[in-house]
């Protein structure tokens, strides 16, 4: 599996490229801004969906243009799809962010898988930064969107955070082996090894 970081928009947003590495079609991951930058990295590859791990307006900018250029579904829990059509939905409004994206063609559940050419992810619902928070893993690697960063974890002082569900979400993370890369949404790239010695959110034994 091959795994691509595209650094884009204010918040300097990961938006993350999977494919097989043997010129298969590709995920895109949160297309958080800079449409642009986005295609023109794809170079013409087929997308086989765009994937949300969660409905904020700073993981979503580019989803629109996207999903239109490329002609992909849009793929997103469905505790945060409501959302992704309103300002106030993606959270978007609070900070002058008159960001939408395009409704859900397929909503996500825990325990849903995600593939493309020989790459399947699974969904893990990680609830906490928002309700439909989820992660995708597969093949050694987990795309955390904003449940966990490097050395941190996703806030949950916005609306609809819920720190009592983060706990649980990042315990369940926590079960994943050592050499498992994660691949956030803000920040570098970490190891469960890593965080479990450092993440003071991870849990101890």
């Amino acid at each position: 599996m091959r795994v691509r970081r595209l650094t884009l928009g204010p918040l300097d947003t990961n938006c993350w490229l999977v494919d097989d590495g043997a010129g298969g079609p590709v995920l895109v991951i949160d297309p958080a801004d800079e449409a642009e930058v986005i295609l023109g990295a794809l170079a013409g590859a087929e997308v086989e969906a765009v994937v949300l791990t969660h409905g904020h307006f700073d993981h979503i900018a580019a989803a629109r243009e996207v999903c239109e250029a490329t002609g992909a579904p849009l793929l997103v829990h469905a505790a945060d799809a409501p959302g992704l059509t309103s300002p106030v939905g993606t959270g978007g409004a609070a900070f002058g962010f008159d960001v939408t994206a395009p409704s859900a063609d397929r909503t996500l559940e825990d325990g849903d898988t995600v593939a493309a050419g020989g790459v399947t992810l699974d969904v893990i619902a990680t609830p906490g930064h928002t309700p439909g928070s989820l992660c995708l893993s597969g093949h050694g690697h987990l795309l955390s969107g904003d449940t966990l960063f490097a050395g941190s974890i996703g806030r949950t002082d916005f609306p609809g955070g819920d720190m009592s569900a983060m706990r649980r979400s990042i315990a369940r993370l926590a079960s994943l082996p050592d050499d498992v890369r994660v691949h956030p949404g803000h920040g570098p790239e970490t190891t469960i090894g890593r965080e479990r010695r450092v993440n003071p959110f991870f849990p101890r034994a």
